[in-house]
Parts: C-alpha cells; sequence; structure tokens
C-alpha cells in the first residue's frame, strides 16, 4: 500500500474514534458529516494550521518535528505504541538494506535458556511473528513448528490460517486480531519488507477475517497477557505469558508462558510433559 494512503487511513481511522465530546472543544453548532473529530478541529488541539495537519493526513508535510508527533499524539488520544506507529510512519527514515535471503538466526545460549525452560512452553519469535524456536512444551501446546518448512513457520500464518488453531486457541477472535495488529505495527516500521508484503497478501487472500482486522488500523506490541488453549490430551490450559526482546537482538522476543503452581493448568501440563517425553530404550 502507498505511503500516503497508510497515513491517511490511520490518522483518519483514529480522528474517527475520539467523540467530539471528549476532545475537550466547545459545541460549535455546525452539522457533522463524519463521525469523531474533523481535521480543523484536530489542528486545533494539537495547536498547527488546518491546512498543516492536511498536508500531515495527505503524506505530503515532510519529516514533522517530535513536538508536533507529541502534540498530534495527544489531540488524537493515541497510547503509547499508537504515537511509535504513527513515528514510523510521518518521519521518512533511510531505507534499511537488507539481505532478504539472509534468515534470522537465534544464537546457542538461547536455545539453551529455552530447554531449561523445559517445564513451561516458550519460544523466540522473530520479525513478522516468525517462529524462530521452540522447546519441547511449546510445540505440545501449540503445534509443532518444527515439522513445518522453514519458511511457513510463523505464528500468525499458524493462527489465522491453520484449522486447528480455531479450536485450540482460546478467545480466537480475539488473539488472531491481536496478531493482526502486531503486524500492522511492524509494517510500519518496515515498509519495504517484501516478506511481510507476501504473508498479508496470502492472509488477505485466505483468511475472511483479515481484511476487515487489517483496515482497522489497530496497533499492539505483546508485552504479557493471558491465553487458553484447548489441547486434545491436556484439556484447557489457563496460561500467563511474559515476552522479552532477546539481549542484543531487538529483532528477536522471547516469549515464556507461565502456569500458577499447583493449579490445574501445573498439574495438566506435568502430565503432558510425561506424555510426550523421549522413551528410554534399554539393550
Amino acid at each position: 500500500m502507498e505511503r500516503s494512503t497508510e497515513i491517511a487511513d490511520f490518522l483518519r481511522s483514529r480522528r474517527a474514534a475520539i467523540a467530539p465530546d471528549r476532545s475537550g472543544l466547545p459545541a460549535d453548532g455546525r452539522r457533522r458529516r463524519v463521525p469523531g473529530l474533523r481535521r480543523d478541529e484536530v489542528a486545533r488541539l494539537a495547536g498547527v494550521s488546518t491546512e498543516y495537519y492536511t498536508r500531515l493526513e495527505q503524506g505530503r508535510a515532510g519529516n514533522p518535528s517530535t513536538e508536533v508527533l507529541d502534540a498530534l499524539a495527544r489531540a488524537l488520544q493515541l497510547d503509547a505504541v499508537e504515537r511509535e506507529h504513527l513515528t514510523d510512519l510521518l518521519q521518512r527514515r533511510p531505507p534499511v538494506r537488507r539481505t532478504p535471503a539472509a534468515p534470522q538466526r537465534v544464537r546457542p545460549g538461547l536455545h539453551l535458556m529455552l530447554q531449561t525452560l523445559e517445564h513451561v512452553p516458550a519460544f523466540i519469535l522473530g520479525r513478522r511473528t516468525d517462529v524462530l524456536a521452540t522447546n519441547r512444551l511449546a510445540r505440545a501446546v501449540l503445534t509443532d513448528f518444527d515439522a513445518m518448512p522453514a519458511t511457513r513457520r510463523n505464528l500468525a500464518r499458524y493462527y489465522l490460517l491453520d484449522p486447528e488453531a480455531r479450536e485450540r486457541v482460546g478467545d480466537w477472535e480475539r488473539i488472531a486480531a491481536e496478531t493482526v495488529a502486531m503486524l500492522r505495527l511492524e509494517a510500519g516500521r518496515y515498509p519495504n519488507d517484501r516478506q511481510l508484503a507476501d504473508l498479508v497478501g496470502e492472509l488477505t487472500l485466505k483468511c475472511p477475517e483479515f481484511t476487515g482486522w487489517w483496515n482497522d488500523h489497530q496497533v499492539l506490541r505483546r508485552t504479557h497477557g493471558s491465553k487458553i488453549y484447548h489441547h486434545p490430551v491436556a484439556g484447557d490450559l489457563d496460561f500467563a505469558y511474559e515476552s522479552f526482546q532477546a539481549p542484543g537482538d531487538v529483532e528477536q522476543t522471547l516469549c515464556v508462558y507461565q502456569v500458577e503452581p499447583g493449579s490445574p493448568t501445573a498439574d495438566s501440563l506435568r502430565l503432558l510433559s510425561s506424555w510426550i517425553a523421549p522413551q528410554s530404550t534399554t539393550g
């Protein structure tokens, strides 16, 4: 999608989401033809001219200053992740040179960490929610990413396209929509990522719900939360998760699922771990 269209759609979606009575502006008696705030109202709240805000929304204002971005974020009541996305869209950066064919690699120390976390599911995500490494319980609770071709190991593709995921993932619509919001955030940061564009194209064609979520322009960075899985062997598994940027590589995220000690999920995980444990042989 053209950068100017991305900017316009994001800003329009955010001003449309703000009821005028939440903005602090006095009622002016004019008939409203669009939901939310008008351009001139956003401009007034941000302390810029209507002409300048119009150029911003059309992607024709060059590189706005940090002060202008802060003022827009306040006027549009953006959260921290939306503010980051706004910066990615409006502040032009030199294109990053990348070798498209070069895959992301997980260093040995992080592989060892995954194996150390043997009592809970843990995995490492890279760009585009690519699944770079998993431990044994992650493969048992979600799906066996290691059995897939390396180019198909992707969390968004699993959640949105695998029929098993719709049955296994509790509150599937919420989790799937949040995953689309993660991709939308990354698309703002890396607009020239060919592999991300291909993934978005595949999801658009194959997931009926994807286009609606994508066009909502929601953005999200997952740091913590909760998930439920309906496992065919272990039953319902209730997790809290934490996500951390890998030290030394901001494009890799360590995701760890946690359980309350003594909880039914802890007991079920223990049984599942025993069930999938490699059987020793005696000579």
